[in-house]
């Protein structure tokens, strides 16, 4: 019985979706702007939200947890230094979903994951 179990499996293994995950936060972090399907996205919220919040406070026990998820000094460095003092003051919701139709193969409901109070020039990378 699956009572009370949360998360979507996604078509996925527990160690498939850990690293799809991962690699999807990455570029989140990075790019400001993915493209992927609306349950991913929904489910990276769940993923990056903690992790920006954990970003508010610059310690080393918080960047070694952060590296523990992300696996990547780049993305850890930019979470730490621009993305954790951009939302200092926000108590949360730090990841827009937007809704962008449905992918032209398979009829997938797609969806922009951006980061809220990006600034504008950041471009779309798409994370299938």
């Amino acid at each position: 019985m699956r009572h009370r179990l949360s998360g979507r499996q996604l078509g996925r293994n527990a160690s498939h979706r850990k690293a799809m995950f991962r690699n999807m936060s990455a570029s989140l972090v990075e790019h400001e702007l993915i493209k992927t399907t609306l349950p991913k996205a929904k489910e990276l919220r769940r993923v990056i939200e903690p992790l920006i919040t954990l970003a508010k406070v610059d310690s080393v026990a918080n960047r070694r947890l952060a590296f523990a998820r992300l696996r990547s000094k780049e993305a850890v460095g930019k979470l730490f230094s621009q993305l954790g003092q951009r939302y200092q003051a926000r108590p949360g919701g730090y990841v827009r979903i937007l809704k962008c139709g449905f992918r032209a193969g398979d009829k997938a409901p797609m969806a922009y994951v951006e980061l809220v109070d990006r600034p504008v020039d950041a471009v779309a990378v798409d994370a299938e």
